[in-house]
């Protein structure tokens, strides 16, 4: 569990599943989340079954966005391979009713701490849409930094990277 000021993160589970599907069927959030496509229940089934095993076998996946309060699911944030090599991606979602309030960022912030602090990396990754100007943003005042334009499922991708804060 990871706390923040204003969030609660625990790790995704099967309890979660219908707050899941509801969240990123939405239009507004999976524009740029999934490559645009709608995914079936028993896809977020399987994506919370491998976050599951991820966090038992090494100890990363996605985490559930809940205020500190409680209540219903707010987004999710978390870490994933990318592309089958070392790098590891933050990913984050976030419900379009709480957009603008700088939770996506809260909750990434406390992603990239574990990251760094729990996990040991050296650098983490995301891969953010081009057209994506909200998650850039984020990503950005996080201190991430692009390095690379790729061409992507919905069109360029821009690669960031952050490395480990010295101290």
């Amino acid at each position: 569990m990871l706390r923040t000021g204003r969030l609660v993160l625990t790790p995704v589970c099967a309890s979660d599943r219908d707050e899941l599907v509801a969240l990123w069927r939405d239009p507004l959030v999976r524009e740029f989340l999934f490559d645009g496509e709608m995914l079936s229940a028993d896809e977020v089934t399987r994506i919370i079954t491998n976050s599951e095993n991820s966090f038992a076998t090494v100890n990363f996946g996605l985490w559930a966005l809940r205020e500190r309060s409680g209540g219903p699911l707010l987004g999710t944030a978390g870490l994933r391979g990318l592309d089958g090599g070392p790098d590891l991606e933050i990913v984050y979602s976030l419900t379009p009713a709480r957009w603008g309030r700088g939770l996506a960022g809260e909750a990434a912030a406390a992603v990239l701490d574990y990251a760094f602090d729990t996990l040991g990396l050296d650098r983490v990754l995301a891969e953010i849409d081009e057209s994506n100007t909200a998650s850039r943003a984020v990503v950005e005042r996080l201190g991430m930094r692009p390095y690379e334009t790729v061409q992507g499922v919905l069109g360029p991708m821009i690669h960031y990277s952050l490395m480990r804060p010295s101290n």
